[in-house]
């Protein structure tokens, strides 16, 4: 019964005219960003964020959210059409999803992604809805060293579940971590890393970090890259799928759906790692398999419901617990704290008309994204032969404006650039950014649990074991580091053995 109370309680929020306006803003945002390759929700909402100022915290974060599984869905049209994924969580979209472009059936593949992604956003809402709040119950309980070993295995898990080195992960988080605590301290009241300069007193501005770091060296990184692109716009064709297709496209939804679901919930899984593990799962289960990666429908739903399913789910450990599982939920945990929403579980019980509304309002936005989008894949097309060159430097611009407005000064203008080029060097060294932005944002939060832990305990660091909940969370981050390790280990082993 009070989950239905909640509920209603959300759509109320949710469908107001302020917030049905800018919950259709952000899907509208969302899908044009996806659309275009080299951007992503990272950037756009990393560019966004100093308009939501001046917002209701509500409004803005129904704003955020829309971007963010909107471009889950707009990243499709690119790969799609122009066989270039807009957003990495559609890549393995481009491997059937072009193929069906090229033998006439773009429009097909176009609905097929907005069908999957409905059926998916709509089921993560409603699991969404359900476990919150027993997980925030749940969290109630939780003491200091219980929420520091739970940031820790955030972190771990970000870095253990993330593709490329695990070294270089860990040494982001310790970076972003070492940015987070410039300033100075609280307790003591002694300056840190702050080397003289009075604008760093308070520390490094978040939007500072996401702006440089993704927005300024997304930009960057693209133009750098100068690939011909093929775009097929006169052979989109119908885009009603015929039933044959709808027979084929179900179980691939589903199983997407419910993939998507369990990984969303995992810190740093990621929606690329749902539309990837999807992908494999069709390969292996689908009966049709022996099309795949020659245009089968089943590895554009699949894929496409597991990364919209992710979206959703992803929510529930940023609300519930106060621990974003990826850099998106980095930024919107960011965005909380920006409006004075002190992120946990404490939100659902000190506002619940924000976390209700804002869950509600995902259900709203997948609706919109189906009527939005399949009308106007026309637009998106005509958008794809927009030059770089023409586009690019007034995304620059817009973000120089964002960064100056949030504090109206011109020393952030220059810090963000100065991340926009670590940015683009961590991209060349093959460094993912995105641990980077979740150790800024949880260091913090690390640290003042971690001191108040032994203040508690006395300076006792047995505190950490002593805990039942601290000690599960260290055990089951031990493992994934183990698990994570094991194929270099065995790497290693065979190089050693092939030199003796």
């Amino acid at each position: 019964m009070d989950l239905i109370n909640n509920i209603a309680l959300g759509f109320g929020t949710a469908m107001t005219l302020s917030n049905l306006g800018y919950a259709f803003l952000g899907c509208l945002l969302g899908t044009l960003i996806g659309v275009l390759p080299g951007l992503g929700p990272l950037a756009t909402i990393s560019m966004l964020l100093p308009i939501t100022f001046g917002m209701d915290p509500t409004s803005a974060l129904i704003m955020l959210a829309g971007i963010y599984y909107g471009s889950a869905y707009g990243g499709s049209t690119t790969a799609i059409l122009v066989n270039l994924p807009g957003e990495t969580s559609s890549v393995v979209t481009v491997i059937d999803g072009h193929e069906m472009a090229r033998k006439g059936r773009a429009g097909v593949a176009i609905a097929t992604a907005a069908i999957g992604s409905f059926v998916a956003g709509t089921v993560g809402t409603l699991v969404l809805a359900a476990f919150a709040a027993p997980l925030a119950q749940m969290a109630f309980r939780f003491g200091a060293a219980d929420y520091f070993s739970l940031m820790v295995l955030g972190l771990v898990g970000a870095v253990s579940l993330s593709s490329g080195s695990i070294g270089k992960a860990i040494g982001m988080i310790l970076i972003g971590i070492l940015i987070g605590i410039v300033g100075i301290d609280l307790n003591s009241g002694v300056q840190r890393f702050t080397f003289g300069v009075p604008h760093l007193w308070e520390g490094f501005d978040f939007i500072v970090i996401a702006v440089g770091i993704f927005a300024f060296g997304e930009v960057v990184g693209s133009l750098d890259q100068d690939e011909p692109r093929e775009t097929y716009t006169e052979r989109v064709g119908s885009l009603m799928p015929n039933r044959e297709d709808i027979r084929r496209m179900t179980p691939s939804i589903l199983r997407g759906t419910a993939i998507g679901t369990v990984l969303g919930i995992l810190p740093g899984a990621g929606l690329s790692i749902a539309s990837f593990f999807s992908y494999s799962l069709e390969k292996k289960v689908s009966r049709f398999r022996h099309m795949m990666g020659k245009g089968a429908i089943e590895g554009v739903a699949g894929p496409e419901a597991a990364n919209n399913a992710a979206a959703q789910t992803a929510f529930i450990p940023t609300l519930t617990l106060g621990i974003p599982g990826s850099a998106t939920m980095a930024l919107m945990l960011g965005a909380m704290i920006m409006h004075n929403i002190q992120p946990g579980p404490q939100v659902m019980t000190s506002n619940p008309q924000l976390f209700w509304g804002l869950i509600a309002s995902m259900w709203i936005g997948n609706l919109m994204l189906v009527i939005l989008n399949l009308p106007l894949v026309g637009v998106w097309v005509k958008l794809l032969k927009i030059p770089y060159g023409v586009l690019f430097p007034a995304i620059l611009l817009f973000c120089c404006i964002g960064v100056f407005a949030s504090q109206f000064a011109t020393f952030d203008i220059y810090l963000a650039a100065a991340f926009g080029v670590a940015g683009y060097v961590f991209r060349k060294l093959e460094c993912e950014p995105a641990p980077l932005v979740l150790g800024f944002v949880m260091g913090p939060l690390l640290e003042t649990n971690f001191r108040r832990a032994l203040v508690l305990s006395e300076g006792d660091f047995m505190t950490f074991l002593n805990e039942p909940i601290s000690l599960t969370f260290l055990i089951i981050a031990a493992a994934m580091v183990a698990t994570a390790s094991l194929p270099l280990i065995r790497k290693r082993r065979d190089e050693v053995l092939a030199e003796d």
